[in-house]
């Protein structure tokens, strides 16, 4: 297991007298947090609290992880009841999902990719994870069986717990990796090999974080992404589950997203 990684994090001060209540909320976006495999929304929860603490309209719904389509489909049908501009973001597979749900969607005007796949039509999860070496990922999993709705099985996919802090969230305080593990969304294998027939980052505005010591992306397959998509990028000495880990700078990189949308890019 690599050390433990030293990291300092900023917060944000009140002034002493300052009231207990909330900001107002600006007028801007809305910010949308999609989780990806073995997360949940909780994943997000101290950047969700970054960006309530700055006024801002946060939504984290509960990603099934059954399929591409699917999963998009379900995310569209959240895009499509908010009102107002968009910053929709991604972690993981959820970055797949996002590159499909808001293609043709005209209140997106923003995606950010939080140590996640952009993918091109015609590529899925898998084969990008496969393009560059460096994942860990195969080995640290394992397979399962699920009820299908229409009947028979099918195959999903866990990390193991004894390998989950190191997998997924090296860094992260072991009790709290140790949730993690236990809280973690299984994954169809079917949603990993699903390819895209969607690429909204080929039309929208993107912003991109690359997690250096990511095992399940391999952070070259970020790095490389994040060119194809001329996508504003930054570098940060992350596990995967980097939101966790990081939450400040995978916070500063949606509120450069969302500062763009209000300006008008």
């Amino acid at each position: 297991m690599n050390p433990p990684i030293s990291r300092r994090a900023t917060t944000v001060s009140e002034p002493a007298d300052a009231p207990a209540t909330a900001h107002p909320q600006p007028a801007g976006p809305t910010v949308v947090l999609v989780h990806g495999a073995f997360a949940d929304g909780s994943s997000w929860s101290a950047v969700i609290e970054r960006l309530q603490r700055e006024g801002h309209r946060v939504l984290a719904p509960a990603l099934p992880l059954r399929g591409l389509a699917s999963d998009a489909a379900y995310i569209r049908a959240v895009l499509d009841g908010v009102e107002g501009p968009i910053v929709l973001v991604g972690h993981s597979y959820g970055g797949a999902v996002i590159s499909h749900a808001a293609a043709g969607a005209p209140q997106v005007e923003a995606l950010v990719y939080i140590a996640a796949f952009v993918p091109d039509i015609g590529e899925s999860a898998l084969g990008l994870t496969g393009k560059f070496p460096g994942s860990t990922l195969g080995e640290a999993t394992t397979a399962q069986s699920y009820p299908l709705p229409g009947g028979g099985e099918g195959e999903e996919l866990v990390i193991r717990k004894d390998v989950f802090r190191q997998q997924f969230a090296a860094g992260v305080p072991v009790t709290t990796a140790q949730v993690m593990a236990v809280g973690q969304r299984p994954i169809a294998l079917a949603a990993l090999q699903e390819e895209a027939t969607a690429a909204a980052w080929r039309d929208i505005p993107s912003w991109c974080l690359v997690a250096t010591e990511d095992r399940n992306i391999p952070p070259a397959a970020e790095e490389w992404m994040a060119r194809r998509a001329d996508a504003h990028t930054v570098t940060v000495q992350a596990p995967h589950a980097v939101a966790v880990s990081d939450p400040a700078p995978v916070t500063d990189l949606i509120l450069r997203a969302v500062h763009a949308v209000r300006s008008g890019h």
